[in-house]
């Protein structure tokens, strides 16, 4: 189990797939939010704490994403609480209330690369997969590629992450970052418009 502090209210937490077979959760498992799942969440909570000092105080949401042959990552948010509901937790300080937790199975996978050769270079690599719904970004002087991985069989998908990878990295920005933010270039077919026009 990897920590890493990726600001002043949130944190990503990566879990190999050797750690949740330890602790005898299955791949798919991990999305039911059963008991075993909700002590490895709060075991992860614990280890944020003791190694980056994220503390879980008030409502948070989650967002995991499945790495093909690596593990889960998990970004966890400190999200502001709502005036009346903060004035509520002060009134009812002794009770022990849980966390509210909002989880997202994320339906996608979003990589960023650092400038466009690199994706230029990631789309003809991955050419054969040119009817994957991909779309295009760009976000703080960087290029960010969602991709949606609902059509793709597994198989598929260990291979585009393999590419992916070799020329980007996972992003710890969400695609509702991008949608608000970020310049949209090329929406759902990005792949096969770069090679269109790139190559």
């Amino acid at each position: 189990m990897l920590v890493e502090r990726l600001g002043k209210n949130k944190v990503r937490i990566f879990i190999s797939y050797e750690d949740l077979e330890e602790r005898g959760i299955d791949r798919d498992e991990i999305w039911q939010n059963g008991r075993k799942v909700q002590e490895l969440f709060w075991d992860m909570m614990e280890r944020a704490y003791l190694e980056v000092g994220f503390e879980v105080m008030g409502p948070i949401a989650v967002e995991a994403f499945t790495m093909p042959t690596e593990g889960v990552a998990v970004i966890v948010t400190q999200v502001p609480a709502i005036p009346e509901e903060a004035d509520k937790s002060k009134d009812e300080a002794d009770e022990d209330e849980e966390p509210v937790i909002l989880v997202d199975q994320a339906d996608g996978v979003l990589f960023v690369f650092d400038d466009f050769e690199n994706v230029l270079s990631a789309a003809k690599a991955v050419h054969a997969w040119l009817d994957i719904s991909a779309s295009l970004y760009h976000y703080k002087d960087r290029y960010y590629l969602y991709v949606s991985d609902g059509q793709l069989e597994q198989t598929d998908t260990d291979s585009l992450w393999s590419i992916f990878h070799e020329y980007g990295n996972l992003a710890v920005t969400t695609k509702a970052v991008l949608d608000e933010y970020g310049k949209l270039i090329v929406a759902d077919r990005a792949i096969e418009t770069l090679l269109q026009y790139f190559n």
